[in-house]
């Protein structure tokens, strides 16, 4: 197994590893059929074991204090995906991408990076394990048809009626919203500074 640069040609095993990795989490339908190309600068690792992607890291970096991550004081890198195919986890692949994934964001300038992630509770002790500090948290709620869409969210559009909705919550009563919905995630912020690092 070798942590490399994503080449182009990897892309069709990178989606196959990032699909297969995400169908055990609160992720399972965030299904891409092309990776994404960033618009600012980026850091695009993956671990390879032959032709095989088996783990990646992407990085997007911000050029200017706030234009990617949250800090508006700060150059930050923000961590878009990071993934181990489930046949290897537990063997140290996704802390040795993140760590040469940091090692190339220190180098570029950045200052902290940063991660949102959903509620899978091994998924958070993995960031807390590896360093993260949570910091704070709001609700992502999907709402489909049968759970009353009208009059609460409505079109301006003739004849166009909501069927499912995919809403972010940042105000305070969550219990309320998690008690009126069957699918709400609390998404939260991780970040590591590099600073702090040796």
């Amino acid at each position: 197994m070798m942590i490399r640069p994503y080449e182009h040609e990897d892309e069709k095993s990178w989606l196959r590893c990032r699909v297969l990795a995400l169908l055990d989490t609160a992720y399972y339908d965030n299904v891409l059929n092309a990776k994404k190309q960033y618009d600012k600068p980026s850091i695009e690792l993956v671990a390879a074991q032959g032709d095989e992607i088996i783990g990646l890291i992407d990085l997007e970096l911000d050029g200017q204090p706030g234009e990617v991550c949250s800090d508006p004081q700060r150059r930050g890198a923000m961590i878009r995906n990071l993934a181990v195919h489930p046949d290897h986890r537990r063997k140290g692949i996704g802390r040795l991408l993140l760590v040469e994934a940091l090692e190339r964001a220190r180098a570029a300038g950045m200052q902290y990076l940063e991660a949102w992630t959903r509620d899978d509770q091994w998924v958070r002790d993995w960031y807390m394990g590896t360093g993260f500090k949570q910091s704070d948290s709001y609700l992502q709620v999907y709402v489909e048809g049968d759970e009353n869409l009208k009059g609460m969210i409505d079109s301006k559009v003739p004849h166009l009626r909501p069927v499912s909705v995919f809403a972010h919550y940042t105000g305070s009563d969550k219990a309320y919203i998690v008690s009126k919905f069957s699918r709400v995630h609390e998404t939260s912020r991780f970040y590591l500074d590099l600073a702090e690092l040796k």
